[in-house]
This record gives structure tokens, C-alpha cells and sequence, in this order.
């Protein structure tokens, strides 16, 4: 079973016509199943009010579906986003008679240059994801670890704690025991579900509901990761590269105050030192990353610009 991840940025409610209605916060999860082919579709609930559900949709995202009904500072913000977090796939739908010509050059040099323009028509736009999805993750490194960050999390009556994710890297197992990042606790995983059926195991792009024993709800927190990879840190100061938009004119000074996103955490953290690109960030809760990874930056005072670009850790 291959699934692909699709961020659906536009009106909201669009999304309801290409799956069935999932898990609702301030981010809304669709369902779609064709055959071995399963799609989940992300709308930023709450979005354009607050960032972070954005970026969450976009983190957790392979592809894209951007509506456009106007060419205005929110459309130009959610490529930014899409820019940032690197997601290379997607489809653009036009509304309200704007054409192609108005929006390549907007595309132009970036990530989504090739993103295909598509009718709004929700049953041709499932079938084009749909062709997407058979082939998502074909190339997916088996590992004997995982990695899952996640999303949601409750108590669900008989069965215990169950937490959802889309898992990020790895290979997850029935049976497996994980730390919960950036805690010290200790998970063992009881079952995994996938779009509602049973299976032994989750690979990289599923979805997933997990059923664990040995932790409550309380232990969790959005952006918690499920792992046994044993690269993964954990750091409340960081330091890093950045690599601002080219729009970006705001000075990043000593004192400013970002907020990071990784997987699905979006924390806020306030910078202590500048020295060209390079930056030293100290944050209040711990964020959990690889070395060498990406974590987008935002800064929620920037008013109509406040995906500020990406940060290299080290």
C-alpha cells in the first residue's frame, strides 16, 4: 500500500470533496483508498489566522494542492511556505479567470516551477493524485529504525493510548519499543492501523494510527517523535545557517524572536548571536532533529512576509 501526503492550501472545505472527513483541530485530515493506493489530505484549518497550521500541513506534505482564487499576499505566502519546506510535487487550480501566464512567473527559479496546472474538478483532480500515489515512496529506504512525529494524541476507551503520525524515515513495527522524544520515556508499540486496517508494520509517507502500552496522553505533546534512531538530538540552543527568502528585507538581529519548524513542532526561540548567516538560537522546549537537517523559519511579526526562509542545524 503506497500513501501520499497532499497539503491542500486554498478555501477551506475545498478538500472535502477529494476524501472523507478524518480527524478536525486546527488542521483537517481527509482520507482517500483506490485499490493499493491511499491519499491524506491536509487543509490548514485555521490558517491564514495563525502560521503554524500551515506550516504543520505543509511539513507533513509529498505534494501539494494549491487553490488560487486571487493573486494576494496569503497565495504568495503559502509558496513561500511550500518553498521552504521543499515540497517539489504539486497541483495548481485557478479560480476566478486567472490564467497560467499570471502565476508562472510567481513560480519561476523556485520549487514549484513544475507544478502542474489542473481544471477544478475534484474528480479529475483525484484520479491525477491518485496516479501520483502508486508510485510515492517506490525508492524508501528499509531501515531497522524509525522515525514518527507526532501529530495527534488520546486516550481511546479499551484499547489505551493512541497516537497518530506519518512516519518521516524508517520503518515502524508491531512490537517495537521507542523513546518518546524529547522525553525519556519508553513506548511499545501494540498495533498499527493504516487508513482504518490493520497491519504489522508502517514505511515511510503511511499514515498511521498507533496503539501504544506504557505511556499516557499526558506524556505527549504535538511534535513529539516516536523513535529508535539513535542520531537523533535533542537541543534548546542551536546553532545554524541561514538561508533567508528573497524577499526577506528584516534584519535578524540578537533578541528576535523566530519560530522553528521541524517535523511537526513549531517552537518559538529567540536568537543570541549573529554572525553573517550563521545564528545561535536558544529555545524554552527542546527540538528534536537530525544534524544537518532543515527547519523553516518564521517570524510571526512580519506581518504579510512571515516565512522568513530555512535554517541548517548542526
Amino acid at each position: 500500500m503506497a500513501n501520499l501526503t497532499v497539503a491542500v492550501l486554498g478555501p477551506t472545505g475545498y478538500a472535502k470533496d477529494l476524501g472523507k472527513k478524518g480527524t478536525s483541530t486546527d488542521i483537517t485530515f481527509y482520507n482517500l483508498k483506490k485499490g493499493t493506493a491511499t491519499i491524506t489530505f491536509i487543509e490548514p484549518t485555521r490558517y491564514p489566522d495563525r502560521l503554524a497550521p500551515l506550516f504543520y500541513a505543509v511539513s507533513m506534505a509529498d505534494a501539494a494542492v494549491v487553490v488560487v482564487d486571487q493573486l494576494d499576499a496569503t497565495f504568495g505566502e503559502c509558496l513561500l511556505m511550500l518553498q521552504a519546506a521543499g515540497v517539489p510535487r504539486g497541483f495548481i487550480v485557478l479560480r476566478n479567470y486567472i490564467a497560467p501566464e499570471q502565476v508562472a512567473p510567481l513560480l519561476k527559479g523556485t520549487a514549484l516551477e513544475g507544478y502542474e496546472f489542473v481544471e477544478d474538478d475534484p474528480i479529475v483532480l483525484r484520479e491525477r493524485i491518485l496516479d501520483e500515489a502508486a508510485s510515492a515512496h517506490a525508492d524508501a529506504e528499509t531501515k531497522e529504525t524509525c522515525i514518527v512525529p507526532i501529530d495527534h494524541f488520546f486516550n481511546v476507551r479499551g484499547i489505551g493510548t493512541v497516537v497518530l503520525g506519518t512516519v518521516a524515515d524508517g520503518t515502524l513495527r508491531k512490537h517495537d519499543e521507542l523513546r518518546v522524544f524529547p522525553t525519556e520515556k519508553k513506548a511499545l508499540v501494540r498495533s498499527i492501523q493504516k487508513h482504518d486496517d490493520d497491519f504489522d508494520e508502517a514505511s515511510v509517507g503511511d499514515r498511521a494510527g498507533i496503539a501504544l502500552k506504557n505511556v499516557d496522553e499526558e506524556d505527549f505533546d504535538r511534535g513529539y517523535v516516536l523513535s529508535d534512531d539513535p542520531t537523533l538530538r535533542c537541543e534548546t540552543t542551536l546553532t545554524g545557517t541561514l538561508d533567508l527568502v528573497p524577499f526577506w528585507k528584516t534584519p535578524i538581529t540578537e533578541g528576535m524572536v523566530l519560530h522553528l519548524g521541524h517535523w511537526v513542532q513549531f517552537l518559538p526561540s529567540r536568537v543570541v548571536a549573529v554572525e553573517g548567516a550563521k545564528v545561535t538560537i536558544e529555545m524554552e522546549k527542546e527540538l528534536v532533529f537530525k544534524a544537518g537537517s532543515k527547519a523553516v523559519v518564521t517570524y510571526l511579526e512580519g506581518g504579510s512576509l512571515r516565512v522568513a526562509g530555512t535554517i541548517t542545524l548542526e
